[in-house]
């Protein structure tokens, strides 16, 4: 079952097309990456799921239900995180946390027994300090609390690590991988080392449309080089090798750093017969050969060229 589906949604700002026939489905329980350049569309994008926003056309569906502008029902399944969540500094996380439960109208038991699991969830247990006083990290892993404070179905995060560091990116990013086994989870980012740790699915948004979409293993298989990485220890090793005749096409798909070359293919059983080959009829001896997987970043460059 797919928990967002989105159909031929267009959007635009004056003569400036944001949105272009997009299509996106979100399966239940999965780790969603959105990925795309800043400015690609994205917050756009999630403001027309929430209602916010009113496309030009097409129509979302959140669990089976149509998302309509300017209500609120579908996002009774929605938990939302923006880029930079706002808070009362006044407050203690526990005091923000019952407000919000009281404007939701869950019960005092409710409220209590919430706060309590979610603060714990997201290692705010305890603190009971202003959140004025709280580091952009904190206030990002309060901000979840919040949003998973009715047991959403489906988790929007908008961005949710462009701004924290190592430490708090890795705090962050292990609290939504600990929630998906319960909560589906949609991200917005153009990091991609974050989506390569824990996303299951990804999309990458580019031009406004959808350019590639599926599991991080099916989008490697389809859309990626495979690559091979051989390391000499002689700079004449590397320069024997790259002088053989049958090794030539191989260079015009390559990448050179040091002592180290890199081989691009789609027919990497074939390259690595020949490089064998090669290397007994020369007697050069790489200090390391690794197949290497194509990388996200690699293909989200080959998608937006």
């Amino acid at each position: 079952m797919n928990i967002l589906t989105i159909q031929n949604l267009s959007k635009s700002f004056g003569k400036q097309k944001i949105i272009d026939n997009l299509n996106l489905s979100v399966p239940e329980r999965s780790i969603f990456g959105f990925i795309g350049k800043n400015g690609a569309g994205k917050t756009t994008t999630m403001k027309m799921v929430l209602g916010l926003l009113q496309p030009d056309k097409g129509e979302i569906h959140v669990c089976n239900e149509p998302v309509c502008f300017g209500q609120t029902r579908t996002n009774q399944y929605i938990g939302y995180l923006p880029d930079v969540p706002e808070f009362y500094n006044y407050m203690t996380p526990i005091q923000y946390l019952k407000l919000c439960g009281e404007v939701i109208g869950l019960s005092k038991t409710e409220i209590s027994k919430r706060s309590d699991e979610l603060l714990s969830l997201v290692g705010l247990n305890g603190a009971a300090k202003q959140i004025g006083g709280f580091s952009r990290g904190m206030k990002q892993r309060l901000g979840i609390a919040q949003a998973l404070l009715t047991q959403p179905k489906l988790l929007i995060c908008d961005e949710p690590t462009s701004a924290l560091d190592p430490v708090g990116r890795k705090e962050i990013l292990d609290i939504l991988y600990k929630i998906s086994k319960t909560t589906t989870v949609l991200f917005s980012t153009h990091i991609l080392s974050d989506v390569e740790r824990i996303c299951d699915h990804a999309a990458f948004l580019n031009e406004g449309k959808i350019a590639v979409t599926g599991t991080l293993a099916e989008i490697k298989a389809l859309h990626g080089h495979d690559s091979l990485l051989l390391e000499f220890s002689a700079d004449q090793d590397l320069l024997l090798f790259k002088k053989q005749k049958s090794i030539e096409p191989m260079l015009l798909h390559s990448e050179e750093n040091n002592r180290e070359l890199i081989l691009h293919s789609r027919d990497m059983v074939s390259v690595q017969k020949l490089l064998f080959r090669v290397l007994a009829e020369t007697g050069i001896c790489p200090v390391k050969i690794e197949l290497m997987e194509p990388s996200l970043e690699s293909l989200f460059l080959e998608v937006v060229r």
